[in-house]
């Protein structure tokens, strides 16, 4: 409920706030003559993020999009934790950022079933959160990155390991867990996950780490046997981990789409079409790449974006 209260005042100071921003950007002269070709020429957005790899890059990717379009932006990436970063948007400190049906589904529309079809999921999504919050929803991107849980190809092979339902057979001192913050408590992550699983560790057998350092830590196989993972990380593959198979079908799709509030993109209809060629390119291989080369070769967000986009010729 708390993420759903002031939205209607939230969204219409916000679009107060762009038509202000815009405005002085254009009567203080700040567009160059060579920006008056370009459809933002004199806007002004913040753009904001969650704070792991994937969600920070897809954050630079808003921002170099929108500056190759003439618009100024305030680069507000890297939030901590996804209610924070919805809050922000809904609360007018960004204009948007990339989020994930499956989340938006779950956590903030609060429904406890799953829907297979990623095309149908979205489509819900979208009508439910712009009726009942005012936040819309760009088209989608084929990138649909989901929670797993991985272990080592060593354990994975000692015990014949290939789907989650093999976890409640273990022994219980083998059922350890490094996992999130946010895992921890979001109802698509570990309460959900251990009900569907009939998985019960004992709360020491828990252990709660950073997102970003989950992956080195399984890897050296020590203090967890499994470990909260996204798919499209490419440290997956860089570490030798395994992800299991959700056999159960417990967590939803997260196909990864632009949101802003309705009266943002009122303001400015012409976002759709601009972000719409970036969308269509962010494949779930694309994704997994540009991870990689921040986590595993320890490139930066920032560069990686932008060359992403500028070899695809998206950006100037």
């Amino acid at each position: 409920m708390g993420l759903r209260r002031g939205t209607r005042a939230a969204a219409v100071a916000l679009a107060a706030v762009v038509a202000l921003g815009a405005c002085g950007s254009s009567s203080s002269g700040g567009g160059s003559s060579s920006d008056s070709g370009k459809q933002l020429a004199g806007a002004s957005f913040t753009v904001g993020s969650k704070e792991f790899t994937e969600s920070i890059i897809l954050g630079k990717i808003l921002r170099y999009v929108l500056e190759d379009a003439g618009a100024t932006v305030e680069d507000k990436t890297n939030i901590k934790g996804s209610a924070n970063t919805r809050e922000a948007m809904i609360n007018g400190e960004i204009d948007m950022y990339w989020e994930y049906t499956g989340t938006a589904w779950d956590t903030y529309l609060g429904h406890d079933t799953v829907i297979t079809d990623q095309q149908e999921q979205y489509q819900k999504v979208k009508e439910e959160d712009l009726a009942k919050n005012k936040v819309a929803w760009l088209p989608m991107s084929p990138m649909v990155d989901v929670y797993a849980l991985a272990t080592t190809k060593d354990f994975a092979s000692s015990h014949n390991l290939t789907k989650d339902s093999q976890i409640a057979s273990l022994p219980a001192e083998e059922q350890t867990f490094c996992l999130a913050s946010e895992f921890l408590t979001r109802p698509d992550g570990w309460p959900g996950f251990k009900e569907a699983y009939g998985i019960s560790p004992p709360e020491s057998n828990l252990r709660q780490l950073a997102l970003g350092s989950i992956y080195s830590v399984l890897a050296k196989g020590k203090d967890c046997n499994f470990g909260e993972v996204f798919t499209t990380d490419g440290r997956i593959l860089a570490l030798n981990l395994v992800v299991l198979e959700d056999d159960k079908k417990f967590f939803p799709n997260y196909n990864a789409a632009v949101t802003l509030m309705q009266a943002t993109l009122d303001e400015h209809p012409e976002l759709a079409d601009l972000f719409a060629p970036v969308s269509e390119k962010i494949t779930n291989s694309v994704m997994t790449e540009l991870n990689a080369q921040v986590d595993v070769e320890g490139d930066e967000a920032d560069d990686v974006a932008r060359k992403w986009l500028e070899k695809e010729g998206l950006i100037s």
